[in-house]
């Protein structure tokens, strides 16, 4: 499959299936959209958008890429998504009528963990997925089923999260794009992923069914990163119950929330493909001078397909075949 085919990442394209899935599917999904002064507006008017998931939730911190963000994530079939976004933020009028467009400051303490509480809160029994801006979303065979059959197959395993690893994307010609961003010139690292156990309790025994995953550009340029967000693993979907708190690190105050499988055998894992780290490593005035290029000798085009990522190991289908 040709680069840029299967998403609606580059050129921001909808693929025939794409297409016909939100002609299909989506359109009786919608609720009618409204304009929300803040975040608490919404929650006070969110019960017909919450009654039914997946829902998507998409953190704005910058204006990089946003619109394919959105657009990637519509066609992977989230019944809402959720947009949380500062007041500069401007999209197409036929784009912003997709979703539920919410004022909100991610950059405030905080802001991320405690609207995602929020709404855990409003929407028990809820599956619910959130990233960035400039994050896109992988899932075995995500060409071709969408991101509800993923999660009821999920469901039938018995299984209330999905563990994504966050992998790094970058620019290969950073003086070209200064920003490190950029769709169509998209590399990864093909390699340097590990995995450490990750010690908790009383004693700082290993805890059950719990790793610590580590690479991408948080490894390699470890020294600019701080100690506590070198980790690329992320809860990103998950099913809202009472009681269930996010957590800064990405994880969740209920530890079974936070294992990569169930006890008897692997689970699905997915993959969000993003520029996150090389946007922040470029625009820190502590790092953009002492990196020239992010690119080394693992590093490999990113295809913009769900088997180029089951072939590298970042992801994984489980039983769901």
């Amino acid at each position: 499959m040709a680069r840029g085919a299967a998403t609606l990442a580059i050129n921001a394209k909808f693929t025939e299936f794409g297409q016909k899935r939100l002609r299909g599917g989506r359109a009786q999904w919608k609720q009618a959209k409204m304009l929300y002064r803040n975040f608490r507006d919404f929650i006070d008017k969110s019960a017909p958008v919450l009654a039914k998931g997946p829902v998507a939730i998409i953190f704005v911190e910058d204006l990089v890429e946003v619109d394919t963000t959105i657009r990637h994530h519509l066609q992977a079939g989230f019944r809402q998504v959720l947009v949380l976004a500062p007041d500069e933020l401007e999209l197409p009028q036929a784009l912003q009528d997709e979703i539920h467009r919410i004022p909100y400051e991610v950059a405030a303490e905080n802001a991320v963990v405690n609207a995602v509480n929020r709404l855990i809160e409003t929407a028990n029994g809820i599956w619910f997925y959130y990233c960035f801006n400039a994050e896109y979303l992988f899932y075995p065979f995500c060409e071709t089923r969408t991101v509800g059959e993923m999660i009821a197959f999920n469901v039938e395993e018995r299984r209330d999260t999905i563990l994504t690893y966050v992998v790094d994307l970058y620019a290969g010609d950073v003086s070209l794009h200064p920003n490190a961003v950029s769709l169509e010139d998209a590399h990864l690292d093909k390699s340097g992923y590990y995995a450490l156990a990750r010690l908790g309790g009383p004693h700082d025994h290993p805890l059950e069914r719990q790793l610590d995953f580590f690479g991408g550009l948080r490894w390699r340029f470890e020294e600019h990163i701080p100690v506590k967000r070198r980790k690329i693993d992320r809860v990103a979907i998950f099913r809202a119950r009472p009681g269930l708190k996010l957590l800064p690190d990405h994880t969740f105050n209920d530890p079974e929330y936070n294992t990569y499988a169930c006890p008897w055998h692997h689970n699905i894992t997915a993959a969000i493909c993003s520029f996150r780290t090389a946007k922040a490593l470029k625009s820190n005035p502590g790092s953009t001078f002492e990196i020239e290029s992010f690119r080394w000798h693992n590093s490999t085009n990113f295809e913009w397909n769900s088997q180029q990522l089951l072939d590298l190991g970042l992801m994984e289908p489980g039983q769901w075949f």
